[in-house]
């Protein structure tokens, strides 16, 4: 066996002869960054061993050693979405409460408590049939004495099952979360009137498994779930209790817990193998829409509290999705809308009521930083925006801490910002005008916060081209699906983080999407968690998803010959003069 030491977070921990430092920043607790799943390739998971620079997952802990390691600043207090787009909903919730007077039962009576219990909630909420309740052996034996110690008391149920039964009206609390493949964003309601009482966020600890679903997935199917599926379910048990205690109440006080995600993410939280995802036809294990315990998940909550998972639409359109058909409904627009959801994937939904068609395209994880050499999220120091005008350079920060990285927005800005000035040709390659004619310095060492500064190489743009060509190349193949041209698109809907920051212009000017959508661009933030919010307090149009999923128009790129043309055609940059 050997020892390992952590230096700045004085933690020593014991591990097998060979472990590498980012297995043992693992173990310790310590949630490094590497997007790359510690294939040695993006250059993000760097410590100082001995006074040296090295890449953790490429450094192993001989036989007997003890190995002090130095781990680097790493920009924290990243700048996570949580706000989405609001539209008026009507609060009709699936958690309900009723006062109820169970009288003693008639000599010759032979109807159970439980039974003319459930009799009662169906003669005041018609939305419950009593033969199609859950049985509660525990709570049906606590019938007795409820009725014994008062006339009159509380009974939390939903469509499926009663909850708790309490002699005071109390507080009843609802928690949606999106589960995305980089962030965790939970949200803290009111379940009397669906107000948002606290909100959450926080990074989504698999990164440190890899930055994208495919690399997850791959580790899960070389080394199981387990792993994976318990630092999401730790992560958003702890944030549960934050928001409880943000909001001043009892975690017992939750009684159901949304949660979306896209289909990965979905099935590593339940410890579902994603074998099939990965494997053609690429198919979800399970996707329809699931009632189940959670408490079975690790969740402590509420002891009967349900876990609601919304509907995955196909094997990478998941229940995120799903949850920004809600928040968006374009299945009841009159008018052609088109959802785009940008992360390591980019969802797209495209259509109206009269028919919806959606695909998801591998953009990979450029725009979140990942395999982009100063690539970094949108933490502090990340810059955010960058302009070139009249042959000058300038650039915003998050935070307005010294620059130290590239995040999504301020990528997309900067390539744009090259093609103005006439550095980028219509193949993307650069030529910057400065000693390395393969690389733009945006932010010379002097200036940054960091020993390296702020750059650009020509496999950065490489990158860019590869990303915007699949979004560029999907949104392509749902027109021809549809039928339609730009012209047609009334509102272009872009969802999530990095959409929220983009400028629509800069994200034209590279071919992310047509020029010609560019001024029907409406940033709409978290929609996905949105939905998941509005499927908790309108019961009625979360059913509604179970029938949408089933009807819209799937279109499966990976077999498209079409799709590779429109590809290739969309990966050069329009050069103008």
């Amino acid at each position: 066996m050997a020892w390992v030491k952590f230096v700045r977070e004085d933690i020593e921990i014991e591990v097998e002869d060979g472990t590498s430092v980012l297995e043992a920043e693992i173990r310790a607790g310590l949630r490094p960054d590497a997007p790359c799943g510690g294939l040695g390739k993006c250059g993000k998971c760097l410590v100082k061993i001995d006074g040296e620079v090295v890449k953790a997952c490429q450094v192993r802990i001989g036989v007997g050693e003890i190995c002090a390691v130095e781990t680097l600043d790493r920009a924290g207090n990243e700048k996570i979405l949580t706000d989405g787009f609001n539209r008026e909903v009507v609060f009709g919730p699936g958690l309900r409460m009723v006062q109820v007077e169970l009288e003693k039962a008639n000599v010759g009576e032979r109807r159970s408590d439980w039974e003319r219990l459930l009799d009662i909630l169906g003669e005041k909420d018609s939305d419950i049939s009593p033969e199609s309740m859950e049985v509660n052996l525990k709570l049906a034996g606590e019938l007795y004495g409820m009725r014994r110690d008062s006339d009159e008391w509380y009974v939390v149920y939903s469509r499926r099952r009663i909850l708790e039964f309490r002699k005071e009206a109390g507080r009843r609390c609802l928690v949606a979360f999106d589960i995305g493949t980089t962030t965790i964003a939970g949200y803290l309601l009111d379940g009397e009137d669906g107000r948002t009482l606290a909100v959450e966020s926080r990074m989504n600890p698999q990164a440190q498994y890899g930055a994208d679903v495919i690399m997850r997935a791959n580790y899960a199917l070389e080394h199981g779930t387990e792993a994976l599926s318990q630092c999401i379910r730790e992560a958003v048990n702890e944030m549960l209790g934050v928001l409880a205690e943000n909001a001043g109440i009892d975690r017992r006080d939750i009684f159901q817990v949304c949660i979306v995600g896209n289909t990965c993410m979905h099935h590593l939280f339940l410890g579902i193998s994603p074998a099939s995802l990965v494997h053609a036809p690429y198919t979800p294990a399970v996707s329809e829409r699931l009632v189940l315990n959670a408490e079975d998940y690790g969740l402590a909550v509420q002891k009967k509290a349900e876990l609601i998972m919304l509907p995955d639409i196909a094997g990478y359109v998941g229940a995120d999705t799903c949850g920004c058909l809600l928040a968006l409904r374009q299945d009841l627009q009159e008018e052609i809308s088109l959802m785009i959801d940008i992360g390591t994937n980019g969802e797209m939904v495209l259509g109206n009521r009269e028919r919806l068609v959606t695909c998801s395209t591998a953009a990979g994880p450029a725009f979140e930083g990942a395999k982009i050499e100063c690539g970094m999220r949108g933490a502090a120091g990340a810059v955010d925006h960058v302009k070139f005008r009249d042959g000058k350079w300038s650039y915003t920060t998050v935070g307005n801490k010294p620059a130290v990285g590239l995040c999504g927005s301020g990528l997309i800005d900067l390539v744009a910002g090259l093609l103005d000035a006439g550095m980028l040709d219509e193949n993307g390659a650069l030529s910057s005008g400065q000693k390395n004619q393969s690389v733009f310095m945006l932010v010379s060492p002097e200036l940054a916060g960091n020993e390296r500064g702020v750059y650009l190489t020509q496999k950065d743009i490489g990158e860019v081209q590869l990303a915007k060509a699949a979004i560029a190349a999907g949104i392509q193949m749902l027109m021809e699906r549809l039928g339609i041209t730009e012209d047609e698109i009334s509102s272009v809907y872009i969802a999530g983080a990095f959409g929220n920051y983009m400028d629509p212009v800069s994200a034209g000017k590279i071919g992310l999407f047509p020029a010609a959508l560019v001024r029907k661009v409406k940033p709409v933030g978290n929609t996905a968690g949105e939905g998941a919010k509005i499927a908790l307090v309108n019961e009625k149009e979360m059913l509604e998803m179970d029938e949408l999923v089933r009807k819209i128009d799937f279109v499966e790129l990976a077999a498209s010959g079409d799709f590779q043309d429109y590809f290739i055609d969309e990966l050069g940059f329009e050069v103008r003069s």
